[in-house]
């Protein structure tokens, strides 16, 4: 076959530079005619490209070349570095039978196209049976003026390129790892479980190709039947960004002890926030449950707005107050309230799960409000219903975190393991006794065993004391009692907080909360909302009570 006659139709960038080797040297030009001549007498002419002899070229290239012609791709030429590759190949063979080389990387189909539509095509980092990896380009050529179509077949070999790709890629799927290891690491094992509520949460780190973020929930339990609910996105990925998120969740848990108003809390994570990272911020939502008042107290970070649906399937978006993100400082917190009672369920979550590019974030919100509404189960079957509705799947581009809690409404049998008891305690030191009378009653109705029956008489008794003598009015005592524990409560008008302290022989008072404290489970105090203190103390009912 006559090599020569084929043309490979060059792109625009070698076909200028061909044009530009036709033209010649004008006589008119800023070149003498003297200049020309010396310059031509010292260097060769320069051969045009149609000149050069194409298949000399390709057999010192160490590209690999191989030109098919016809719908069957007949061989008809390849250089000597593809013979090198793959071995001798027949010239007139069909290349499906000639060149399984390409064949097995799928480039049989890309002949055909190239054929057919007269455009190169490229094929990136293809590994071949040699081991080697290649970039191949596939380029439409002719014979002549409306002679045959071929297609030049032109691979270069990119193996260092791809194995140093795919080491980075390792590099990074390694890092990736090591930060959801440290991720989840953080994240509670095992939620606490608290006798009102029910709890459960999902968590979905980021698909293979994103780091992993720093979403991050919990469940504290504060004693006294309440309990705090927290959530979290730290901003940045990476294992940065989970380090920054497990500071803010142990710091949490600490001042989650501390019994403080939710927006309280976030103004000491605020600071903390600037202190471990300056150029960190995050966002969250802090929301405390009494299942006494019947809401949900919360105070907001930049976080998602709460949704809450009542027993009706209704759904509320708790929307105000909210402040910017934790770590920019300057901002006063506030605290709302959204009602929460017996039937219904909260939800909070991260952005992964509504936000959406090229959507408006209000969509994504209000798309999971109607999932909500027609969400039923346990916490663990809404949350995942969520998810799905939201179409998370393991190549989601962002990480989800979900929190779902259940206030259930309770009947039958159960609702007499749930029950309350409350007195105002009006008048003088005859409030004394009279509360005292009242807890007996109660513990009495409610079959306490005499041993507990008679700590809890002891305790209300102490706690009522230490009111009357300390506190100011309004003053109320409140037993509760749950499948698992007694809760005794005094709440009275004065805010100053009673501590534990040892009593000298020779004191009259001091004992109070030393007795309470020896005798109890668990004690504690707080400060109310408008002003005003709760001091309380519980007891672990003995196995078979419930």
């Amino acid at each position: 076959m006559n090599f020569t006659r084929w043309s490979a139709r060059l792109p625009g960038t070698q076909r200028r530079a061909t044009a530009r080797t036709e033209h010649t040297l004008s006589p008119e030009g800023s070149v003498p005619a003297a200049r020309v001549e010396h310059l031509t007498d010292q260097a060769p002419p320069v051969p045009a490209v149609e000149d050069l002899r194409v298949r000399e070229v390709l057999d010192r290239v160490p590209s690999l070349a191989a030109l098919v012609h016809g719908p069957d791709h007949r061989i008809a030429y390849v250089n000597d570095a593809y013979t090198a590759a793959f071995g001798v190949r027949p010239p007139g063979a069909p290349a499906r039978q000639a060149l399984p080389e390409l064949d097995e990387l799928g480039l049989l189909p890309l002949l055909d196209q190239v054929l057919r539509s007269g455009k190169p095509r490229t094929v990136k980092s293809r590994k071949a049976p040699d081991g080697r990896s290649y970039t191949f380009t596939c380029t439409p050529v002719t014979e002549g003026e409306g002679g045959g179509r071929g297609v030049l077949v032109f691979a270069t070999d990119v193996t260092d390129h791809a194995e140093a790709a795919e080491r980075l890629r390792a590099s990074e799927r390694r890092q990736r790892e090591t930060a959801v290891t440290l991720q989840r690491s953080l994240l509670p094992q095992k939620l606490e479980e608290p006798d009102d509520l029910r709890v459960a949460a999902t968590y979905h780190p980021g698909g293979t190709e994103t780091a992993v973020g720093g979403d991050w929930y919990d469940v504290i339990t504060l004693g006294g039947g309440r309990t705090a609910l927290v959530i979290g996105d730290v901003m940045g990925r990476g294992v940065r960004a989970a380090a920054v998120m497990g500071q803010l969740r142990t710091a949490v848990r600490a001042y989650a002890r501390l019994d403080l108003p939710p927006h309280e809390v976030l103004q000491l994570l605020d600071g903390l926030a600037t202190e471990i990272d300056a150029n960190q911020i995050a966002t969250c939502v802090y929301a405390v449950h009494d299942p006494n008042e019947g809401r949900l107290v919360y105070a907001s970070a930049g976080h998602l707005p709460i949704l809450v649906r009542d027993q009706n399937g209704t759904v509320l978006r708790a929307d105000e107050p909210t402040g910017p993100p934790l770590g920019t400082g300057g901002w006063i917190h506030a605290s709302g309230s959204v009602p929460l009672g017996p039937g219904s369920t909260a939800v909070l979550y991260t952005d992964g799960l509504v936000e959406r590019r090229n959507e408006d974030l209000d969509e994504g919100i209000t798309a999971l409000e109607r999932a909500l509404a027609g969400a039923t189960g346990t916490p663990q079957v809404i949350c995942d219903r969520l998810v799905r509705s939201a179409g998370v799947t393991a190549d989601h581009d962002d990480d989800v975190a979900v929190l779902v809690l259940q206030h259930p409404a309770r009947t039958g049998p159960e609702s007499e393991l749930f029950r309350n008891a409350s007195l105002e305690l009006i008048g003088g030191v005859e409030a004394a006794p009279r509360a005292r009378a009242f807890a007996s009653g109660v513990l009495t109705s409610w079959r306490f065993p005499a041993d507990l029956h008679d700590l809890g008489v002891l305790a209300a008794s102490e706690l009522v004391a230490n009111s009357l003598q300390h506190g100011t009015p309004p003053m109320r005592l409140r037993l509760r009692r749950t499948d698992r524990r007694l809760i005794i409560e005094v709440t009275d008008g004065d805010d100053h907080l009673p501590r534990r302290r040892r009593a000298e022989p020779g004191d009259e008072s001091g004992r109070g909360i030393a007795i309470v404290a020896t005798i109890a489970s668990h004690w504690g105090c707080r400060r109310t909302p408008g002003g005003g203190k709760a001091v309380w103390c519980e007891f672990v009912l003995p196995c078979g009570m419930a």
